[in-house]
Protein backbone atom coordinates (compact mmCIF):
# COMPACT_ATOMS: atom_id res chain seq x y z
CA UNK A 1 0.00 0.00 0.00
CA UNK A 2 1.76 3.27 -0.56
CA UNK A 3 2.40 6.18 1.51
CA UNK A 4 -0.47 8.31 0.59
CA UNK A 5 -2.97 5.36 0.95
CA UNK A 6 -2.09 4.65 4.44
CA UNK A 7 -2.52 8.48 5.09
CA UNK A 8 -5.44 8.41 3.63
CA UNK A 9 -6.51 5.84 5.54
CA UNK A 10 -5.68 7.63 8.55
CA UNK A 11 -6.98 10.44 7.87
CA UNK A 12 -10.57 8.58 7.74
CA UNK A 13 -9.58 6.96 11.21
CA UNK A 14 -9.11 10.58 12.41
CA UNK A 15 -11.18 12.45 11.11
CA UNK A 16 -14.49 12.92 9.79
CA UNK A 17 -17.08 16.20 8.50
CA UNK A 18 -18.20 18.05 11.32
CA UNK A 19 -21.75 17.44 11.78
CA UNK A 20 -23.95 20.56 12.25
CA UNK A 21 -25.92 18.20 14.81
CA UNK A 22 -22.80 17.56 16.51
CA UNK A 23 -24.13 18.56 20.46
CA UNK A 24 -22.81 21.54 22.06
CA UNK A 25 -21.68 21.94 25.50
CA UNK A 26 -20.98 25.67 27.48
CA UNK A 27 -18.82 26.13 30.18
CA UNK A 28 -18.59 28.99 31.80
CA UNK A 29 -15.34 29.11 34.69
CA UNK A 30 -14.63 31.86 36.59
CA UNK A 31 -10.81 32.12 37.51
CA UNK A 32 -10.07 33.33 40.92
CA UNK A 33 -7.48 32.97 44.39
CA UNK A 34 -8.60 31.21 47.39
CA UNK A 35 -6.61 30.71 50.62
CA UNK A 36 -5.42 27.04 51.00
CA UNK A 37 -3.82 25.41 53.17
CA UNK A 38 -3.16 21.85 51.63
CA UNK A 39 -0.09 20.92 53.68
CA UNK A 40 -0.86 22.73 56.88
CA UNK A 41 1.20 26.45 55.16
CA UNK A 42 -1.74 29.14 53.42
CA UNK A 43 -0.70 30.18 50.18
CA UNK A 44 -2.95 31.26 47.80
CA UNK A 45 -4.76 28.49 45.05
CA UNK A 46 -6.00 29.09 41.90
CA UNK A 47 -9.28 27.62 42.03
CA UNK A 48 -12.44 27.14 39.04
CA UNK A 49 -15.66 28.20 40.31
CA UNK A 50 -14.46 27.73 43.71
CA UNK A 51 -13.17 24.22 42.99
CA UNK A 52 -9.53 22.68 43.45
CA UNK A 53 -9.47 20.53 41.33
CA UNK A 54 -11.64 22.39 38.73
CA UNK A 55 -15.04 20.81 37.40
CA UNK A 56 -14.92 17.63 35.65
CA UNK A 57 -15.21 18.24 31.60
CA UNK A 58 -17.66 14.96 31.05
CA UNK A 59 -17.82 15.32 27.17
CA UNK A 60 -18.25 12.95 24.20
CA UNK A 61 -16.63 12.18 20.85
CA UNK A 62 -17.40 14.72 18.57
CA UNK A 63 -19.01 17.34 21.29
CA UNK A 64 -18.51 20.78 20.23
CA UNK A 65 -17.07 22.72 23.18
CA UNK A 66 -17.20 26.31 24.72
CA UNK A 67 -15.69 27.51 27.60
CA UNK A 68 -16.20 30.71 28.85
CA UNK A 69 -13.30 31.88 31.21
CA UNK A 70 -13.98 35.41 33.43
CA UNK A 71 -10.18 35.72 35.08
CA UNK A 72 -10.29 37.51 38.60
CA UNK A 73 -6.58 37.14 39.10
CA UNK A 74 -3.87 40.00 39.21
CA UNK A 75 -2.33 38.98 36.37
CA UNK A 76 -3.35 37.28 32.67
CA UNK A 77 -4.62 33.61 32.74
CA UNK A 78 -4.65 30.89 29.52
CA UNK A 79 -5.86 27.45 29.97
CA UNK A 80 -4.56 24.34 27.64
CA UNK A 81 -6.10 21.20 27.31
CA UNK A 82 -3.52 18.33 27.62
CA UNK A 83 -3.75 15.38 25.44
CA UNK A 84 -6.91 17.39 23.97
CA UNK A 85 -5.91 17.18 20.13
CA UNK A 86 -7.88 20.30 18.98
CA UNK A 87 -8.55 19.17 15.55
CA UNK A 88 -7.63 22.21 12.53
CA UNK A 89 -7.66 24.25 15.72
CA UNK A 90 -4.50 25.55 17.02
CA UNK A 91 -6.71 28.33 17.31
CA UNK A 92 -8.12 27.77 20.67
CA UNK A 93 -4.96 25.71 21.84
CA UNK A 94 -4.68 28.27 24.94
CA UNK A 95 -0.51 28.51 25.57
CA UNK A 96 1.42 31.72 25.05
CA UNK A 97 2.39 30.64 21.45
CA UNK A 98 -1.00 30.36 20.17
CA UNK A 99 -2.91 32.88 22.19
CA UNK A 100 -2.79 35.90 23.98
CA UNK A 101 -3.38 35.86 27.51
CA UNK A 102 -6.66 37.02 29.26
CA UNK A 103 -6.11 40.07 30.87
CA UNK A 104 -7.39 40.60 34.61
CA UNK A 105 -10.99 41.40 34.91
CA UNK A 106 -11.76 40.28 31.51
CA UNK A 107 -13.40 37.31 29.73
CA UNK A 108 -12.61 34.89 26.65
CA UNK A 109 -14.07 32.36 25.23
CA UNK A 110 -12.81 28.71 23.60
CA UNK A 111 -14.72 26.97 21.09
CA UNK A 112 -12.93 23.72 20.00
CA UNK A 113 -14.42 20.30 18.83
CA UNK A 114 -13.10 16.84 20.80
CA UNK A 115 -13.21 15.14 17.12
CA UNK A 116 -12.87 11.65 16.97
CA UNK A 117 -11.46 11.48 20.13
CA UNK A 118 -11.92 9.18 23.23
CA UNK A 119 -9.93 9.11 26.87
CA UNK A 120 -9.01 10.85 29.66
CA UNK A 121 -7.11 14.18 29.62
CA UNK A 122 -6.45 17.14 32.15
CA UNK A 123 -6.73 20.89 31.91
CA UNK A 124 -4.39 23.27 33.24
CA UNK A 125 -2.64 27.10 33.54
CA UNK A 126 -0.56 27.15 30.80
CA UNK A 127 0.79 30.88 31.70
CA UNK A 128 3.60 32.47 33.96
CA UNK A 129 3.60 29.38 36.38
CA UNK A 130 0.03 29.64 37.29
CA UNK A 131 0.36 25.83 36.97
CA UNK A 132 1.98 25.32 40.83
CA UNK A 133 -1.17 27.16 42.48
CA UNK A 134 -3.28 24.55 40.92
CA UNK A 135 -6.36 25.76 38.90
CA UNK A 136 -5.99 21.95 37.13
CA UNK A 137 -8.92 19.82 36.71
CA UNK A 138 -10.25 16.34 34.50
CA UNK A 139 -11.14 16.26 31.02
CA UNK A 140 -13.60 12.89 30.47
CA UNK A 141 -14.13 12.20 26.52
CA UNK A 142 -16.40 9.12 26.48
CA UNK A 143 -17.73 6.89 23.63
CA UNK A 144 -20.49 7.53 22.14
CA UNK A 145 -23.36 5.14 22.17
CA UNK A 146 -22.90 3.66 19.02
CA UNK A 147 -19.78 2.90 19.48
CA UNK A 148 -19.18 -0.08 21.96
CA UNK A 149 -16.07 0.36 24.36
CA UNK A 150 -13.98 -2.35 24.67
CA UNK A 151 -14.73 -3.72 28.80
CA UNK A 152 -17.55 -4.44 31.01
CA UNK A 153 -19.10 -0.65 31.73
CA UNK A 154 -17.86 0.15 35.06
CA UNK A 155 -20.01 1.08 38.12
CA UNK A 156 -18.90 4.27 38.29
CA UNK A 157 -15.42 6.73 36.96
CA UNK A 158 -13.67 8.13 39.46
CA UNK A 159 -10.84 11.06 38.53
CA UNK A 160 -8.06 11.19 40.32
CA UNK A 161 -5.43 14.35 40.10
CA UNK A 162 -2.05 12.90 41.89
CA UNK A 163 1.27 15.59 41.46
CA UNK A 164 3.90 16.64 43.60
CA UNK A 165 3.23 20.19 45.50
CA UNK A 166 4.66 23.16 47.16
CA UNK A 167 4.10 25.21 50.08
CA UNK A 168 5.85 28.40 48.12
CA UNK A 169 3.60 30.68 46.48
CA UNK A 170 3.70 30.79 42.58
CA UNK A 171 4.63 34.07 42.12
CA UNK A 172 7.93 33.80 44.40
CA UNK A 173 8.62 30.24 42.81
CA UNK A 174 8.64 32.53 39.67
CA UNK A 175 10.55 34.95 41.33
CA UNK A 176 12.98 32.66 42.26
CA UNK A 177 13.67 31.26 39.13
CA UNK A 178 13.92 34.57 37.36
CA UNK A 179 17.17 34.95 40.00
CA UNK A 180 18.72 32.08 39.14
CA UNK A 181 17.40 30.15 41.64
CA UNK A 182 16.60 26.17 41.04
CA UNK A 183 13.66 24.96 43.16
CA UNK A 184 14.15 23.41 46.06
CA UNK A 185 12.14 19.91 46.62
CA UNK A 186 8.75 19.47 46.86
CA UNK A 187 6.83 19.49 49.77
CA UNK A 188 4.32 16.60 49.49
CA UNK A 189 1.97 14.66 47.24
CA UNK A 190 -1.36 15.69 47.09
CA UNK A 191 -4.69 13.51 45.70
CA UNK A 192 -7.22 15.17 44.41
CA UNK A 193 -5.80 18.39 45.96
CA UNK A 194 -6.10 16.61 49.75
CA UNK A 195 -2.94 15.83 52.00
CA UNK A 196 -2.03 12.50 52.51
CA UNK A 197 -4.89 10.33 54.45
CA UNK A 198 -7.80 13.04 53.96
CA UNK A 199 -8.98 11.70 50.65
CA UNK A 200 -11.78 8.65 50.34
CA UNK A 201 -12.69 6.80 47.20
CA UNK A 202 -16.04 4.68 48.20
CA UNK A 203 -16.17 0.92 46.54
CA UNK A 204 -19.10 -1.32 46.41
CA UNK A 205 -17.92 -4.84 47.40
CA UNK A 206 -18.13 -6.99 43.60
CA UNK A 207 -18.20 -3.76 41.62
CA UNK A 208 -15.55 -2.56 39.06
CA UNK A 209 -14.92 1.17 39.28
CA UNK A 210 -12.46 3.12 36.08
CA UNK A 211 -9.76 5.28 37.98
CA UNK A 212 -8.95 8.42 35.51
CA UNK A 213 -5.31 8.83 37.06
CA UNK A 214 -3.77 11.96 35.66
CA UNK A 215 -0.23 13.46 37.03
CA UNK A 216 -0.89 16.76 37.03
CA UNK A 217 2.16 18.33 39.15
CA UNK A 218 5.21 20.02 38.15
CA UNK A 219 8.44 18.15 38.31
CA UNK A 220 7.82 14.34 39.98
CA UNK A 221 7.18 11.47 38.60
CA UNK A 222 4.39 8.88 40.61
CA UNK A 223 3.79 5.38 41.42
CA UNK A 224 0.65 4.78 41.44
CA UNK A 225 -1.10 1.81 43.55
CA UNK A 226 -4.32 0.33 45.71
CA UNK A 227 -3.24 -1.98 48.49
CA UNK A 228 -4.24 -5.38 47.64
CA UNK A 229 -5.68 -4.53 44.07
CA UNK A 230 -4.50 -5.33 40.80
CA UNK A 231 -5.06 -2.84 37.69
CA UNK A 232 -6.31 -3.35 34.98
CA UNK A 233 -5.07 -0.94 32.23
CA UNK A 234 -7.42 0.30 29.85
CA UNK A 235 -6.70 3.18 27.79
CA UNK A 236 -4.09 6.11 27.91
CA UNK A 237 -4.36 9.77 26.65
CA UNK A 238 -6.77 8.44 24.10
CA UNK A 239 -5.84 4.96 23.17
CA UNK A 240 -7.10 1.67 24.58
CA UNK A 241 -4.78 -0.32 25.38
CA UNK A 242 -3.95 -4.04 25.44
CA UNK A 243 -6.03 -5.01 28.45
CA UNK A 244 -2.77 -5.87 31.16
CA UNK A 245 -2.74 -6.16 34.69
CA UNK A 246 -0.46 -4.44 36.84
CA UNK A 247 0.03 -4.28 40.88
CA UNK A 248 1.44 -0.30 40.55
CA UNK A 249 1.89 2.04 37.47
CA UNK A 250 4.54 4.87 37.24
CA UNK A 251 2.67 7.54 35.77
CA UNK A 252 4.88 10.52 34.60
CA UNK A 253 4.38 14.57 34.61
CA UNK A 254 1.76 14.91 32.25
CA UNK A 255 0.48 11.66 31.41
CA UNK A 256 -2.91 10.06 32.18
CA UNK A 257 -4.04 6.38 32.34
CA UNK A 258 -7.00 4.61 32.92
CA UNK A 259 -7.65 1.56 34.32
CA UNK A 260 -10.37 -0.62 35.89
CA UNK A 261 -10.34 -1.78 39.85
CA UNK A 262 -12.62 -4.39 40.95
CA UNK A 263 -13.89 -4.56 44.75
CA UNK A 264 -13.02 -8.05 45.76
CA UNK A 265 -11.44 -7.93 48.98
CA UNK A 266 -12.50 -8.13 52.22
CA UNK A 267 -15.00 -5.52 53.15
CA UNK A 268 -12.85 -2.83 55.34
CA UNK A 269 -10.58 -0.26 53.55
CA UNK A 270 -7.06 0.04 51.97
CA UNK A 271 -4.32 2.67 51.39
CA UNK A 272 -4.49 4.17 47.85
CA UNK A 273 -1.08 5.50 47.35
CA UNK A 274 1.37 7.41 45.21
CA UNK A 275 4.68 7.58 46.19
CA UNK A 276 7.24 9.98 44.66
CA UNK A 277 9.55 8.97 42.20
CA UNK A 278 13.66 8.87 41.10
CA UNK A 279 14.21 11.81 43.88
CA UNK A 280 16.58 11.66 47.09
CA UNK A 281 14.00 11.84 49.55
CA UNK A 282 10.50 10.21 49.23
CA UNK A 283 6.73 11.66 49.67
CA UNK A 284 4.04 10.46 49.97
CA UNK A 285 0.62 11.14 48.79
CA UNK A 286 -2.69 8.58 50.70
CA UNK A 287 -5.81 7.96 50.09
CA UNK A 288 -8.47 5.92 51.41
CA UNK A 289 -10.66 2.95 49.68
CA UNK A 290 -13.20 1.93 51.54
CA UNK A 291 -15.68 -0.29 51.01
CA UNK A 292 -19.41 0.41 51.04
CA UNK A 293 -20.81 -1.11 54.82
CA UNK A 294 -17.46 -1.53 56.41
CA UNK A 295 -16.54 1.72 59.41
CA UNK A 296 -13.11 0.12 59.58
CA UNK A 297 -10.44 2.97 58.77
CA UNK A 298 -6.99 1.01 57.46
CA UNK A 299 -4.25 1.88 59.84
CA UNK A 300 -0.19 -0.06 59.29
CA UNK A 301 2.37 0.23 56.66
CA UNK A 302 1.79 1.36 53.35
CA UNK A 303 1.84 -0.71 50.42
CA UNK A 304 5.31 -1.38 49.15
CA UNK A 305 6.11 0.01 45.19
CA UNK A 306 8.94 -0.25 43.10
CA UNK A 307 12.67 0.60 44.70
CA UNK A 308 13.12 4.65 44.36
CA UNK A 309 15.73 4.50 41.63
CA UNK A 310 14.40 1.19 39.89
CA UNK A 311 14.62 2.92 36.02
CA UNK A 312 14.69 -0.64 34.65
CA UNK A 313 11.41 -1.52 36.28
CA UNK A 314 9.86 1.07 34.92
CA UNK A 315 11.09 1.54 31.96
CA UNK A 316 10.87 -2.26 31.45
CA UNK A 317 7.03 -1.61 32.46
CA UNK A 318 6.94 1.60 29.67
CA UNK A 319 7.65 -1.11 26.81
CA UNK A 320 4.98 -3.19 28.02
CA UNK A 321 2.22 -0.58 27.40
CA UNK A 322 0.70 -1.51 23.74
CA UNK A 323 -1.71 -0.41 21.38
CA UNK A 324 -4.79 -2.78 21.37
CA UNK A 325 -5.58 -2.97 17.54
CA UNK A 326 -8.56 -5.28 17.16
CA UNK A 327 -10.74 -2.50 18.82
CA UNK A 328 -12.21 0.63 17.78
CA UNK A 329 -12.53 3.81 20.52
CA UNK A 330 -13.70 7.18 18.86
CA UNK A 331 -14.60 4.99 15.36
CA UNK A 332 -15.99 1.27 14.82
CA UNK A 333 -12.43 0.78 12.67
CA UNK A 334 -10.30 -0.91 14.84
CA UNK A 335 -7.57 1.34 15.45
CA UNK A 336 -4.98 -1.48 14.43
CA UNK A 337 -6.62 -0.64 10.71
CA UNK A 338 -3.50 2.26 10.42
CA UNK A 339 -0.49 0.18 9.77
CA UNK A 340 1.86 2.89 11.00
CA UNK A 341 4.97 0.08 10.00
CA UNK A 342 4.60 0.29 6.55
CA UNK A 343 4.99 4.00 6.07
CA UNK A 344 7.97 5.86 4.68
CA UNK A 345 10.08 7.86 7.38
CA UNK A 346 9.77 11.64 5.23
CA UNK A 347 12.19 13.24 7.93
CA UNK A 348 14.24 12.61 11.01
CA UNK A 349 14.62 15.11 13.94
CA UNK A 350 16.55 14.34 16.94
CA UNK A 351 15.89 16.52 20.28
CA UNK A 352 18.30 16.29 22.64
CA UNK A 353 17.52 18.41 25.81
CA UNK A 354 20.81 20.58 28.05
CA UNK A 355 21.51 22.95 30.31
CA UNK A 356 23.25 26.03 29.86
CA UNK A 357 24.39 29.09 31.56
CA UNK A 358 23.13 32.57 30.23
CA UNK A 359 23.77 36.00 31.86
CA UNK A 360 24.39 33.58 35.22
CA UNK A 361 21.61 32.24 35.28
CA UNK A 362 20.48 28.18 34.42
CA UNK A 363 18.77 27.95 31.34
CA UNK A 364 17.46 24.70 29.68
CA UNK A 365 17.89 24.03 26.32
CA UNK A 366 16.96 21.88 23.25
CA UNK A 367 19.94 21.56 20.35
CA UNK A 368 21.37 24.33 22.65
CA UNK A 369 18.66 27.11 22.16
CA UNK A 370 16.53 28.32 25.27
CA UNK A 371 13.23 29.25 23.76
CA UNK A 372 12.29 32.83 24.69
CA UNK A 373 8.92 34.22 24.05
CA UNK A 374 8.16 37.69 21.62
CA UNK A 375 5.45 39.95 22.60
CA UNK A 376 3.42 38.76 19.83
CA UNK A 377 2.31 34.75 20.02
CA UNK A 378 3.51 33.02 17.26
CA UNK A 379 0.71 31.65 15.69
CA UNK A 380 -0.85 35.41 14.85
CA UNK A 381 2.14 36.47 13.67
CA UNK A 382 2.32 33.46 11.30
CA UNK A 383 -1.05 34.39 10.29
CA UNK A 384 -0.59 38.27 9.95
CA UNK A 385 3.08 37.87 8.29
CA UNK A 386 4.51 40.16 10.56
CA UNK A 387 8.32 39.55 10.21
CA UNK A 388 10.76 38.83 13.04
CA UNK A 389 9.21 37.02 15.05
CA UNK A 390 10.68 33.92 15.44
CA UNK A 391 12.74 31.79 13.30
CA UNK A 392 12.36 28.74 11.07
CA UNK A 393 14.46 26.45 9.53
CA UNK A 394 16.36 23.35 10.42
CA UNK A 395 19.07 24.56 13.05
CA UNK A 396 16.41 23.32 15.97
CA UNK A 397 16.51 19.68 13.83
CA UNK A 398 19.72 18.28 15.15
CA UNK A 399 22.25 18.28 17.78
CA UNK A 400 24.69 20.83 17.83
CA UNK A 401 28.04 21.93 19.33
CA UNK A 402 26.71 25.63 18.85
CA UNK A 403 27.00 27.89 21.73
CA UNK A 404 23.76 27.98 23.60
CA UNK A 405 22.19 30.27 22.91
CA UNK A 406 18.44 32.15 23.46
CA UNK A 407 15.83 32.19 20.43
CA UNK A 408 12.39 31.68 19.32
CA UNK A 409 12.78 28.58 16.89
CA UNK A 410 10.04 27.49 15.08
CA UNK A 411 10.11 23.30 13.32
CA UNK A 412 8.66 23.67 10.13
CA UNK A 413 7.04 20.97 8.89
CA UNK A 414 4.31 19.58 6.17
CA UNK A 415 1.05 18.58 6.25
CA UNK A 416 0.47 14.82 5.09
CA UNK A 417 4.59 14.02 6.47
CA UNK A 418 5.54 11.12 8.48
CA UNK A 419 8.41 11.95 10.66
CA UNK A 420 10.42 10.53 13.13
CA UNK A 421 11.54 12.38 16.14
CA UNK A 422 14.17 11.22 18.70
CA UNK A 423 13.88 12.27 22.17
CA UNK A 424 17.87 12.10 23.36
CA UNK A 425 18.26 12.84 27.03
CA UNK A 426 22.39 13.11 28.03
CA UNK A 427 21.07 14.20 31.29
CA UNK A 428 21.06 12.22 34.55
CA UNK A 429 17.68 13.03 35.40
CA UNK A 430 14.12 11.88 33.86
CA UNK A 431 12.12 14.14 31.04
CA UNK A 432 8.79 14.05 30.05
CA UNK A 433 7.81 15.50 26.64
CA UNK A 434 4.32 16.59 25.25
CA UNK A 435 3.05 18.09 21.82
CA UNK A 436 -0.06 19.60 21.21
CA UNK A 437 -2.51 18.90 18.90
CA UNK A 438 -0.78 15.09 18.52
CA UNK A 439 -0.72 11.76 19.20
CA UNK A 440 2.31 9.78 18.46
CA UNK A 441 3.28 6.05 18.36
CA UNK A 442 6.31 5.51 21.09
CA UNK A 443 8.03 2.68 18.99
CA UNK A 444 11.73 2.59 20.72
CA UNK A 445 12.73 3.12 23.83
CA UNK A 446 16.51 2.11 25.09
CA UNK A 447 19.46 3.36 27.19
CA UNK A 448 22.15 5.08 25.53
CA UNK A 449 22.79 7.26 22.52
CA UNK A 450 20.65 6.69 19.66
CA UNK A 451 21.80 6.19 16.03
CA UNK A 452 20.19 5.34 12.94
CA UNK A 453 20.96 1.57 13.25
CA UNK A 454 18.65 1.02 16.20
CA UNK A 455 15.39 1.53 13.86
CA UNK A 456 15.78 -1.98 13.82
CA UNK A 457 14.50 -2.55 17.23
CA UNK A 458 11.55 -0.66 16.92
CA UNK A 459 8.23 -1.55 17.71
CA UNK A 460 6.51 -1.06 14.22
CA UNK A 461 2.79 -2.89 14.84
CA UNK A 462 1.35 -2.02 18.31
CA UNK A 463 3.16 0.88 19.97
CA UNK A 464 1.28 3.08 22.17
CA UNK A 465 -0.29 6.03 20.70
CA UNK A 466 -0.53 9.14 22.91
CA UNK A 467 0.88 12.15 23.77
CA UNK A 468 3.01 12.64 26.52
CA UNK A 469 6.03 10.30 26.67
CA UNK A 470 8.79 10.20 29.33
CA UNK A 471 12.79 9.65 28.54
CA UNK A 472 15.08 8.15 31.12
CA UNK A 473 18.05 9.63 32.16
CA UNK A 474 21.10 8.88 29.64
CA UNK A 475 18.64 7.35 27.17
CA UNK A 476 16.99 7.77 24.30
CA UNK A 477 13.07 7.56 23.16
CA UNK A 478 11.79 7.63 19.52
CA UNK A 479 8.45 8.25 18.37
CA UNK A 480 6.70 8.54 14.71
CA UNK A 481 3.90 11.14 14.01
CA UNK A 482 1.62 11.73 11.65
CA UNK A 483 1.35 15.46 10.32
CA UNK A 484 -2.64 15.59 9.90
CA UNK A 485 -3.12 18.48 11.96
CA UNK A 486 -2.59 22.07 10.44
CA UNK A 487 -1.72 24.31 12.96
CA UNK A 488 1.09 25.98 15.40
CA UNK A 489 1.71 23.69 17.84
CA UNK A 490 3.87 23.79 21.13
CA UNK A 491 6.21 20.43 22.05
CA UNK A 492 7.46 21.22 25.71
CA UNK A 493 8.80 19.66 28.65
CA UNK A 494 6.12 18.52 31.23
CA UNK A 495 9.07 19.58 34.13
CA UNK A 496 7.67 22.89 34.53
CA UNK A 497 11.06 24.08 35.72
CA UNK A 498 12.68 23.23 32.60
CA UNK A 499 9.87 24.61 30.51
CA UNK A 500 10.01 28.27 32.21
CA UNK A 501 13.00 28.06 31.54
CA UNK A 502 13.53 27.47 27.87
CA UNK A 503 12.88 24.16 27.33
CA UNK A 504 10.10 23.77 24.77
CA UNK A 505 9.65 24.37 21.12
CA UNK A 506 7.00 24.97 18.45
CA UNK A 507 6.00 22.96 15.19
CA UNK A 508 4.07 25.12 12.27
CA UNK A 509 2.35 22.36 10.49
CA UNK A 510 1.58 23.61 6.55
CA UNK A 511 0.81 23.44 3.42
CA UNK A 512 3.65 23.58 0.55
CA UNK A 513 1.57 27.07 -0.59
CA UNK A 514 2.55 29.61 2.38
CA UNK A 515 0.27 32.06 1.04
CA UNK A 516 -2.43 30.13 0.17
CA UNK A 517 -5.56 30.08 2.98
CA UNK A 518 -5.97 26.73 4.49
CA UNK A 519 -8.88 25.34 3.04
CA UNK A 520 -11.66 25.19 6.21
CA UNK A 521 -11.58 21.31 6.14
CA UNK A 522 -7.85 21.45 7.05
CA UNK A 523 -7.85 24.66 9.30
CA UNK A 524 -10.28 26.43 10.70
CA UNK A 525 -10.59 30.32 10.05
CA UNK A 526 -9.11 32.32 12.50
CA UNK A 527 -11.77 33.37 15.22
CA UNK A 528 -13.74 36.34 15.21
CA UNK A 529 -12.78 36.92 18.89
CA UNK A 530 -9.08 35.78 18.84
CA UNK A 531 -7.32 38.35 20.82
CA UNK A 532 -4.56 40.51 19.59
CA UNK A 533 -1.92 42.10 21.39
CA UNK A 534 1.76 42.92 20.81
CA UNK A 535 2.57 43.49 17.46
CA UNK A 536 -0.65 41.68 16.02
CA UNK A 537 -2.68 44.61 17.36
CA UNK A 538 -1.65 46.92 14.60
CA UNK A 539 -2.52 44.05 12.05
Amino acid sequence: MSTLLLFLAFSLFSFSVVDAEDPQLFFNWTVSYSLQSPLGVAKKVIVINDQFPGPVMNLTTNNVVEVTIFNKLDEPFLMTWNGVLMRRNSWNDGVQGTNCPILPGQSWTYTFQVKDQIGSFFYFPSLGFQAAAGGYGPIRINNRIVIPIPFDFPHDDFDIMIGDWYNMDFQDMRASLDQGHALPKPDGILINSLPPYKANFTFQPGATYRLRISNVGLKTSLNFRIQGHKMLLIETEGSYTVKQYYSSLDIHVGQSFSVLVTANRPKKSYYMVASSRFVSKILYGVAYVQYGGSNRIRTGRLPLGPSLYNYDYSMEQARSIRWDLAVGAARPNPQGSFHYGLIKITRTIVLQNGIAIENNQVRFTINGISFIYPDTPLKLADYFKIPNVFTIGEDIDQPTKRTPTLGTPVIDAYYHDFIEVVFQNNQSSIQTWHLDGYNFFVVGMEWGMWTPTLRSTYNMVDAIYRSTVQVYPLSWTAVLISLDNLGMWNLRSQDIEKRYLGQEVYMRVRGENLNAIPDPRDEIPIPANIIRCGRAKMS
